[in-house]
């Protein structure tokens, strides 16, 4: 009888026979890229379903006139199932979604576990409808790019292709949950690293637009936050713009290293139990002071983007200790300016499963709308600055400089809010956030942790081919190992049966003590009267450098430049020997991996 796993096979079997016969590549990667849209969309609607359930069904009922201590409870309870479920049925760790995807390009040859499929979901799910101050949609990126990954390792795909459908899944998964097909595909270039090339464009097209369409479909046409533009953008606000930009790069750079340093402290903390409990209780405490902070914070940025003027704004005191305190309003977003960092940090490094995808877009919308309060104060120029429009262009600034990317911020918040008029702002406020920002941290929040380890895929295809590399794969270890006592004699029977001309002198735990270069041996290698004179000890020499198994490739191309060396030898941290690296064989997997890298 055969088994499922074995009926799957066969059935990919027939499946790939039948499209090498009738279909070309193009024509298979476009089919697979619609697949992928279709199966991201659906598990992005399904996580926004859930969220709302479970939303709903915790708050729906509380006075909105005074705080309730049920905010203190909610947030440790989520973050408690997540932890469990993480540890005892996922069994993997599946937090800093799209970095996840990043070191799965440059590091796993594209391979995503497949449970990221689903539980991805499950977990933010279960984080954010428990008031876990992070958004949905890094979670969702990575569950479309293992769906993309899934497929792509079903039918053997080759490394750039299934790059390609990660990208699909991912450019997929932002169209659906945004409804914005064009921030899904400019999302993919600018923060995943792909190149854009016609055989990359459509199959990304076609997976964004799948995935936007399927959403409308379930859920409407509408913009995800509905937004009536009432005083247009003119040439005089072009300097608050420049302003609000500087300020939106600022609160970026606030958000990123506060996050990384806040995150290191958790992760000091071994015991799952211990970090709970810190990440919890600082959760639960902010959330009570400022109920805004609860789960993704959409419905606050819906409130302050169709506000007219201060109208209905102090519906987001509603719930706290600031109810119908309008006076203390910029006093409550400037502390939830301070400490929205501190609640999503902990939300995650707690134990919980969210990303900064939702965060940004709030701290943006509260951050542009406290600009143009304090802006109207003064009044700089004799211009006055609409509030809505402000909100609107502050979440464009603080997302550009939180990710880096100054068009998925100005496309995603055009399209998420129908502002198509504000495009001239709105590309103005991201520039001048992202120039900010980049002054001080090259970085983005996501590529970050794998920048410092030499990890990351940039545009630069040179530095890229090299971060594909891996030393391993060019490490001959099957090399003979001299002993430091061994004769002249004994050598050259361990030479004869060699090919190699280069060999290491290691003691009797395996370290490296120096090594043997068969050309300086000519001299005496046919002296047989030699043979017990001298032994491996007096004949080894210091080698002219010595490759590390950690170093980044980009460091050992650098050493053998500077050293002119055609073979080194490599070692682990403790000195233990490995083998050795020609630099012939360095530069014929450069070739081929930039070959395959570059390929249409």
């Amino acid at each position: 009888m055969e088994t499922a796993t074995s009926i799957k096979n066969r059935i990919v079997e027939r499946i790939a026979q039948w499209s090498e016969q009738h279909l070309s590549h193009k024509q298979s990667i476009l089919i697979l890229s619609f697949i992928v849209g279709i199966g991201a969309a659906f598990a992005a609607q399904t996580l926004k379903w859930l969220i709302h359930t479970i939303e709903n069904l915790l708050t729906s009922h509380f006075d909105v006139t005074h705080a309730n201590w049920l905010f203190l409870v909610y947030p440790v309870i989520g973050i408690f199932l997540t932890a469990l479920f993480i540890k005892y049925i996922v069994r993997d760790d599946i937090g800093h979604g799209v970095t996840k995807i990043l070191y799965a390009l440059s590091r796993k040859k594209g391979k995503i576990k497949s449970h990221n499929c689903w539980s991805s979901v499950i977990a933010s799910a279960l984080t954010i409808g428990f008031g876990g101050s992070v958004g949905a949609e890094s979670p969702i990126v990575l569950t479309g790019s293992a769906i993309g990954s899934y497929f792509g390792r079903l039918f053997n795909l080759n490394h750039k292709t299934l790059m390609l459908l990660i990208g699909c899944g991912a450019s997929a998964a932002i169209a659906g949950i945004f409804k914005a097909p064009i921030a899904g595909l400019v999302f993919t270039l600018e923060v995943l690293m792909l190149d854009l090339t016609m055989a990359s464009l459509l199959p990304l097209l076609v997976s964004s637009l799948t995935a936007t369409c399927i959403t409308y479909a379930l859920t409407g046409t509408d913009a995800m936050f509905s937004f009536k533009l009432s005083d247009p953008f003119i040439v005089e606000r072009a300097p608050a713009s420049i302003f609000l930009g500087i300020a939106c790069g600022l609160i970026s750079l606030y958000f990123t290293r506060a996050m990384n340093s806040f995150e290191q402290v958790f992760g000091r903390w071994k015991n799952m139990y211990a970090r709970l409990a810190l990440g919890g209780t600082v959760l639960a405490i902010l959330i009570y002071f400022f109920p805004p902070l609860y789960g993704e914070g959409y419905s606050t940025i819906s409130t302050i983007i169709n506000s007219t003027d201060g109208a209905d704004i102090n519906t987001v005191m509603n719930n706290s200790r600031f109810y119908n305190h309008q006076e203390y309003l910029l006093l409550y977003f400037g502390l939830i300016i301070v400490f929205k960092v501190f609640a999503t940090t902990a939300t995650n490094g707690g134990g919980g499963c969210g990303g900064t995808f939702a965060p940004s877009l709030f701290l943006g919308c509260i951050s542009g709308y406290s600009f143009a309060v304090i802006w109207n104060m003064f009044t700089p120029f004799g211009v006055h600055v609409p509030l809505s429009n402000a909100a609107l262009l502050g979440m464009a600034g603080v997302m550009s400089g939180v990710f880096h990317a100054p068009l998925t911020g100005v496309f995603l918040i055009a399209e998420l809010t129908g502002g198509y008029d504000l495009f001239i702002p709105l590309m103005i406020v991201s520039a001048s956030s992202f120039l900010t920002i980049r002054t001080f941290e090259p970085n983005s929040i996501y590529s970050m942790r794998l920048a410092r380890r030499g990890e990351l895929l940039t545009h630069n295809k040179d530095r890229s081919v090299m971060t594909l590399m891996t030393l391993d794969a060019v490490i001959d270890k099957e090399r003979p190992v001299l002993s430091p006592e061994m004769t002249l004699g004994q050598i050259v029977q361990i030479i004869a049966q060699s090919k190699s001309i280069h060999f290491a002198v290691c003691d009797r735990k395996g370290c490296l003590l120096g090594i043997i270069n068969l050309n300086s041996l000519r001299k005496i290698i046919f002296r047989s009267e030699l043979y017990r004179m001298y032994t491996a000890e007096q004949l080894m020499q210091k080698p002219s450098a010595i490759l590390y198994t950690e170093q980044s490739m980009p460091t050992v191309m650098d050493t053998f430049q500077s050293t002119g060396a055609g073979t080194l030898p490599v070692v682990d941290q403790e000195n233990i020997y490995v083998g050795f690296v020609a630099k012939s064989h360095l530069y014929s997997l450069y070739r081929q991996i930039m070959k395959d890298f570059s390929e249409e």
